[in-house]
């Protein structure tokens, strides 16, 4: 084992776990991975929670009792989910107070059925933040059309927020906006800036895929050569984004009002061609001030074998728009490719938390008491 996690901490990434489960709360696990493994934050989806519920007996008891009292299988999902969120957020609270609010955090999503409905987003937000009753929560809200508002709208009451399944550089620097324009609503309501955290996450592996198909579809030597840039060119540029806005004169009446930086957060950070080295979304894209969610195997790949060489995200900003620029040359669209990821994001989501709403009806079924 290299100390690669200790590493690349050092470096000032923060990194996450992508995956919690009620098994990994009760064997202390998650907890294990704090202590050893450097993990000072989580973040969890539909598709997550929807693999957790359906394997192993972990939840039957709590799905026993909502069974009994006959719940709505949405009211079981929440009280499920919220709970698994509660206990990380307990586990990971001494994080929480040793960085002062900034990691410690444990992210639960809105119900991705909402996401282009600015209202529903807005007051499912402000319900779970109250249902789960924890500081160290952040409300995952989709960078879509219908989001972007609703974001405004909760940084504005004092929620903290994990932006979404974000792509493309014009999208992130609107969700930037959405954040900036949440905390000036929050210091005029005479709100505690401190207290207000966000991350935004970018989506990493997924461009990867998109582009390397359409790369493929070409087929000559140039395009190949092109094959595993562009996802690594979009992350780079969205930090050099992210550098431009929180060094702005608008950003620094907030900092004097001790608001904080939205953090990038580089989501989809899993290999999905085995062709690439399997640490390559978090080794290539280190620079302070970032945080990476992994999921597990990932996490484990770059404690055993991750090369951190320091910051390698600064100083590559004109080679990222060289490359991309490439990408576009060979008649690849990337605002084509960005939007559908975005479509496909959300349908993807949505349909991970149907199959939810379809295990946990299951679920509860099965552990209906018989009638008398």
């Amino acid at each position: 084992m290299t100390d690669a996690l200790k590493r690349l901490s050092d470096e000032g990434v923060a990194i996450w776990l992508d995956d919690l489960s009620r098994k990994r709360i009760t064997s202390g696990n998650l907890a294990e991975l704090i202590d050893q493994q450097h993990v000072v934050g989580v973040t969890t989806n539909p598709s997550i929670f929807q693999k957790a519920i359906s394997q192993g007996d972990g939840y039957d008891q709590q799905l026993s009792d909502l069974a009994a009292r006959k719940v709505t299988v949405e009211e079981a999902i929440r009280m499920i989910t919220t709970a698994d969120v509660r206990d990380a957020a307990d586990i990971l609270r001494p994080v929480f107070d040793a960085t002062d609010g900034q990691d410690g955090r444990v992210s639960i999503e809105v119900d991705p059925r909402l996401a282009h409905n600015t209202k529903a987003t807005t007051a499912e937000a402000k319900q779970l933040a109250w249902l789960v009753d924890r500081p160290n929560t952040l409300i995952k809200i989709p960078a879509t059309m219908g989001g972007l508002p609703a974001i405004t709208e909760v940084i504005g009451r004092g929620i903290s927020v994990n932006v979404t399944l974000i792509f493309s550089l014009e999208r992130y620097r609107q969700v930037m906006d959405a954040y900036v324009a949440g905390l000036e609503k929050a210091k005029a309501a005479g709100l505690d800036l401190s207290k207000i955290h966000s991350v935004a996450s970018f989506f990493v592996s997924r461009v990867d895929s998109e582009i390397d198909k359409r790369l493929d579809a070409i087929g000559t030597d140039e395009a190949k050569a092109l094959k595993g840039k562009a996802a690594l060119a979009n992350a780079r540029l969205a930090y050099e984004a992210y550098e431009e806005v929180f060094s702005s004169e608008r950003w620094a009446a907030l900092d004097k009002a001790h608001a904080n930086k939205q953090r990038p957060l580089w989501a989809s950070t899993g290999v999905k061609d085995p062709a690439y080295k399997d640490t390559l979304y978090v080794v290539d894209l280190v620079a302070p001030g970032t945080v990476n969610t992994m999921p597990e195997a990932t996490l484990e790949a770059t404690a055993d074998h991750g090369e951190v060489t320091g910051d390698t995200i600064r100083g590559t900003y004109d080679q990222a728009r060289a490359e991309l620029a490439a990408v576009a040359k060979l008649g690849i669209s990337y605002d084509d490719v960005v939007q559908l990821l975005e479509d496909e994001g959300v349908e993807k989501f949505e349909a991970s938390w149907n199959d939810l709403l379809k295990s946990t009806e299951a679920e509860l079924e099965r552990l209906a008491p018989t009638e008398a």
